[in-house]
C-alpha cells in the first residue's frame, strides 16, 4: 500500500534554465506521480542530457499515473510522443478543446521531426486519441486512484491560446485534507484577442508559475494594435513583403484576428496612393496553421464576448475577404520566389514563430537581403534560435547563417515588444496577489534568469515566499 508523503514533491524536466521543454512531475508518494504537460526544448536550451537536438525522456516514468496538458503549444507537449515509445500508456487528460488541437500539433510534429511513414503516424495518432480524456473547465475531475488521497484535477482558462488552461491539484496528504496546488501553465495576457481573461485562482497551498514576462511590460491593447497599424504603414509605403514569423496556434489567429479590425475600420482609405486596404492581400502560409484556424472557428463557443459580437455583426475575424492561404509545397515556392522578384505589397503569416524550421524559412533566405521587405517579431524568441538571432543582428545590417548560406541582412527587423500571449509582470503578480488566500510558497520556472528574478523581487515585497525552481 502507498504511503502518502507529507508534502508533495516536485522535479522540473524542462523549463527551468529557459522558456521552453516544459515539463513538472508532481510527486505524491513513491510509486505515485503526475507529470505536467512534456514539451519539446528549443533553440539553445537544452535537457538535463544536454542534447537539444535529440529530444528525449530522461526519466523514469513506471509511477507516473497521468498526463496532465495545460496547453498544446509545442514547448509543452513535443515530447509527448517520446513518452508514449518509452512506454507510457496511461491517460491524457486535457480541455475540450485541447483534445481537438493535441492530435494535429503532434502530427505536425511528427511529419516535421521524426518520420513521414503515414502507418506509423497513424498508430501513434491512434494511441494518442484513446489515451486522451477531455476535461470541461471549472469541472473537477477524478484522477487514478491513490490509498486516501483521492486526487482530482481541475481546469481553469488561462487565455493564453484555445483551450489553454491553468491547472489544479486537489488531494489529500500523510498530514493535511484537501491540500491544492496551481501550476499556472502559460498565462494569457489580459487583452488577448478572441479568449477571455484568465482570473486567480480563489487558494493553493502551492503554485508553479512561469515568467516568460516576469521582468517587462506590455503595451495595452489600444496601443498595440495602433502601432500594427504604424507598422504596417511604414512598412508597406515601398510596398514589399512584411513578414510574420509566427506560431501556427495561438499567434496567426490573433494575427489574423487584429488584421481584420484594421481593415474593417479602414476600409476604403488609402495605405499610400497605389493601395487602399481593402486591397491588401493577407496570406497565411502554413497548412497547420490554415487547420487550426478552422480548428479555431469550430470552437467558437470558447471565443470570448467581443469575438463573438463581431460575429453577431456579420464579420467573419478569421475568415475574410483579403484571406488566403497556402497549401502545397509547389504553391509555397512560387509564391516565395514571386514575392522576391516583384516586390508586390503583402503580408505573409509563416510558421514557425522562433524560425527554427518551417515555411517561413524559405521567405527568409529569399526576402532577407532585400531592403523592400520587412520581417516583423511578434513573439519571444528564445536563445539559440534563428529568430533570436535575426532579432539581434538586423537591426545592425548583420548576417545570418541559414542552410549553410550567409546573408547580410537587408530587410528591415522589427520587434512589436508589446504583442504577446503571455502575462506581463503585473499580470503575473496579479495572478498571485489575487487570490483570496495566498499560497505558503510559489515556485517560479520558464523564463530567462533576469525575468525570473525580477518576478521573484516581486513577490517578495508583497511578503508572497517565492522561490525560483531548479532542474532536478
Amino acid at each position: 500500500m502507498s504511503t502518502l508523503y507529507a508534502q508533495p514533491q516536485f522535479i522540473h524536466h524542462g523549463a527551468v534554465d529557459g522558456v521552453t521543454g516544459s515539463c513538472h512531475e508532481y510527486r505524491l508518494a513513491d510509486d505515485y506521480a503526475l507529470l505536467i504537460d512534456c514539451g519539446l526544448f528549443q533553440g539553445a536550451e537544452v535537457s538535463r542530457s544536454g542534447s537539444a537536438g535529440a529530444p528525449q525522456i530522461p526519466f523514469a516514468i513506471a509511477h507516473i499515473r497521468a498526463l496532465i496538458v495545460t496547453h498544446v503549444h509545442i514547448d509543452h507537449v513535443g515530447r509527448i510522443p517520446y513518452l508514449l515509445a518509452a512506454g507510457y500508456k496511461g491517460p491524457i487528460y486535457c480541455t475540450v478543446a485541447s483534445a481537438t488541437l493535441l492530435p494535429l500539433v503532434l502530427e505536425d510534429a511528427l511529419k516535421m521531426g521524426v518520420t513521414r511513414d503515414e502507418k506509423l503516424i497513424n498508430s501513434f495518432l491512434a494511441a494518442i486519441r484513446s489515451q486522451l480524456i477531455p476535461c470541461e473547465f471549472k469541472q473537477w475531475q477524478a484522477l487514478p486512484e491513490l490509498a486516501d488521497a483521492n486526487p482530482e484535477v481541475r481546469f481553469q482558462p488561462a487565455g493564453h491560446i484555445l483551450g489553454s488552461a491553468y491547472v489544479e491539484l486537489r488531494h489529500n496528504t500523510a498530514v493535511k485534507q484537501g491540500y491544492k496546488t496551481v501550476f499556472s501553465g502559460d498565462l494569457g495576457a489580459p487583452y488577448a484577442p478572441l479568449l477571455p481573461v484568465p482570473k486567480p485562482p480563489y487558494a493553493a497551498d502551492e503554485v508553479v508559475i512561469e515568467a516568460t514576462y516576469g521582468d517587462r511590460l506590455h503595451d495595452n491593447r489600444k496601443t498595440r494594435i495602433k502601432r500594427l497599424e504604424q507598422v504596417l504603414l511604414h512598412s508597406l509605403k515601398d510596398n514589399g513583403t512584411v513578414l510574420f514569423p509566427a506560431f501556427s496556434i495561438g499567434r496567426t489567429q490573433e494575427l489574423l484576428y487584429e488584421l481584420e479590425a484594421i481593415i474593417h475600420r479602414l476600409r476604403g482609405k488609402k495605405i499610400h496612393s497605389a493601395l487602399r486596404w481593402d486591397q491588401l492581400q493577407i496570406i497565411v502560409d502554413s497548412p497547420l496553421a490554415a487547420r487550426f484556424t478552422q480548428a479555431y472557428d469550430a470552437l467558437k463557443s470558447c471565443w470570448d464576448n467581443e469575438a463573438r459580437q463581431r460575429l453577431a455583426q456579420g464579420r467573419h475575424p478569421l475568415s475574410f475577404a483579403q484571406l488566403h492561404t497556402v497549401d502545397s509545397h509547389a504553391q509555397h515556392m512560387a509564391l516565395v520566389q514571386f514575392l522576391a522578384s516583384t516586390r508586390q505589397p503583402a503580408i505573409v503569416i509563416a510558421a514557425s514563430g522562433m524560425c527554427e524550421g518551417g515555411r517561413v524559412v524559405n521567405y527568409l533566405k529569399a526576402l532577407l537581403g532585400d531592403g523592400a521587405h520587412q520581417v516583423v517579431f511578434v513573439g519571444y524568441q528564445a536563445r539559440g534560435t534563428l529568430g533570436a538571432a535575426i532579432q539581434q543582428y538586423g537591426p545592425t545590417g548583420g548576417y545570418v547563417d541559414i542552410d549553410g548560406q550567409r546573408i547580410t541582412i537587408a530587410a528591415e527587423v522589427i520587434t512589436l515588444s508589446g504583442y504577446s500571449a503571455h502575462a506581463d509582470k503585473t499580470g503575473l503578480v496579479r495572478f498571485i496577489s489575487g487570490m483570496r488566500k495566498l499560497p505558503a510558497r510559489v515556485r517560479i520556472v520558464h523564463g530567462d534568469t533576469a525575468a525570473k528574478q525580477a518576478l521573484q523581487r516581486a513577490f517578495l515585497q508583497l511578503g508572497i515566499n517565492a522561490i525560483i525552481a531548479s532542474q532536478e
